[in-house]
């Protein structure tokens, strides 16, 4: 199947492989359906949901099988794969070997797409960005949509828009680097890309190979095309030195971007007052960052400032991400889930100013705790707590600089934090690791932090 020129792209009666049966496979098999494809899905695992969503493909006529990989994969015109499906995979590579064109879910659903897109990556305050653009990207003139790895698929929406279409739409993709492995012609109306840091070692290999796949999504960008970047990391400031696109940076440090920052206030392009520090109620220095580049990509969009202001002062956070819990004797306790890496951990740690219990595990991916020792030392970290398939490992890097003791889950460390708490103290879940050793995904870990957090008079 040639896929070489976007324009030219017909599915109708090809054969398709999607390798994954989570919410991006099945969204993309549901596309390809729409599209007159003949899809075919398969998952080695077997678990109870995707047998649900097996379920629910074949009330649709779309075949699958769960909990192996049989050889009918490979009698495809065109193999998409889910995020996590690395390329190193031996289905990926044989379907190389044998001439199966091989894309992502996020370059399949923008064959597609009808409608702006901006895209926003980064390692760290994704999901708090896209989260300010979708309540900004709302107005009598444009429906912002977000989706993409937030958790809705991007394929669900455009299949969404492809039955009733909206003149006013502009897609807000979140993308990881795990989702611009296998793309061709994916391209952004708008690129905004907020930090690089070591992150998915474990997948990518290499810190060159990681910055490459994020960097994947302004390749095919034109001069047409805006790339908003962080001008306070210098990865990023080298990459578009000389891109093609309109490059536009922002900083909360220089004076060179369109907004600007003192102790007290942010200002507009125009040197104008755009909002006090005050008026911000989303905690840490690292959320300023945040508010300034959505602001920057939604000022060059050409929404108004004071529409911009308002959205921004009326915006209480996202969940799982800094998340407000409860009070309890005292103790304040925090959800940080979304904090899968050491740098979301520093940034979370500099966010309060009380003495801290940091409850640390999961699955790590790749990351050298010993990093984050002179953190929990400057930021009154009274005590670690580790937990899951990474304590020992954690416990160790630390040796005797910091207090800390071991658990096996969660629950567990939720209930000894407690234990170890004082009036005024901050317990604070930001695991610094993936959550599948013991959870589907980050918002089940979350979840189940409020749950027991909520409990705790019950449970001790």
């Amino acid at each position: 199947m040639d896929i070489s020129n976007k324009n030219y792209i017909n599915i109708a009666g090809k054969n398709i492989s999607i390798i994954g049966l989570g919410r991006s496979g099945v969204s993309a098999a549901k596309l390809a359906h729409h599209h007159g494809a003949n899809v075919f899905i398969s998952d080695a695992n077997d678990s109870e949901l995707n047998r649900h969503f097996l379920n629910e493909l074949n009330r649709l006529n779309i075949a699958g099988e769960s909990g192996t990989h049989s050889d009918r994969i490979f009698d495809a015109d065109l193999m998409i794969i889910s995020p996590g499906v690395p390329k190193e995979s031996s289905i990926v590579k044989k379907a190389i070997e044998v001439g199966i064109p091989v894309v992502g879910e996020i370059e399949f659903a923008y064959w597609f797409s009808q409608y702006p897109i901006i895209g926003v990556t980064g390692s760290n305050g994704k999901t708090t960005t896209v989260n300010i653009l979708g309540k900004i990207f709302q107005t009598d003139t444009i429906h912002g949509s977000i989706c993409g790895n937030v958790g809705i698929p991007f394929s669900q929406e455009v299949l969404a828009d492809t039955i009733n279409p909206d003149a006013k739409r502009v897609y807000i993709l979140e993308i990881s680097s795990f989702q611009m492995e296998f793309i061709l012609h994916f391209h952004p109306n708008f690129s905004l890309f907020l930090n690089i840091t070591p992150d998915h070692l474990d997948r990518h290999g290499s810190l060159k190979n990681y910055i490459d796949c994020k960097l994947n999504m302004a390749k095919n960008q034109t001069d047409q095309d805006t790339v908003i970047f962080n001008q306070n990391d210098f990865e990023l400031q080298q990459a578009f030195q000389n891109h093609k696109a309109k490059t536009i940076p922002f900083s909360t440090i220089h004076q060179s971007g369109l907004f600007r920052m003192n102790e007290t206030k942010i200002y507009g392009p125009n040197h104008e007052s755009f909002i006090g520090l005050d008026q911000i109620k989303i905690p840490g220095q690292h959320n300023i960052e945040n508010i300034i580049a959505a602001s920057t990509l939604s000022f060059e969009f050409g929404i108004s400032l004071s529409h911009i202001s308002k959205v921004i002062s009326n915006f209480s956070g996202v969940e799982h991400r800094l998340e407000y819990v409860a009070e309890i004797e005292g103790v304040t306790y925090i959800n940080d889930s979304k904090a899968t890496n050491l740098e979301s951990v520093i940034v979370a740690l500099s966010s309060f100013n009380q003495p801290i219990i940091l409850i640390l595990g999961g699955r790590n991916k790749g990351a050298d705790f010993h990093n984050l020792l002179p953190h929990t030392q400057v930021n009154q970290v009274k005590q670690v707590i580790t937990y899951g398939e990474a304590r020992h490992e954690i416990t160790e890097s630390f040796g005797d600089a910091v207090r800390s003791e071991s658990i096996l889950d969660l629950r567990d460390a939720v209930v000894t934090a407690k234990n170890l708490a004082s009036p005024g103290d901050v317990i604070l879940l930001s695991p610094g690791c993936a959550s599948f050793d013991q959870f589907d995904h980050f918002e089940e870990r979350g979840n189940m932090f409020k749950k027991w957090v909520n409990e705790l008079d019950l449970v001790i």
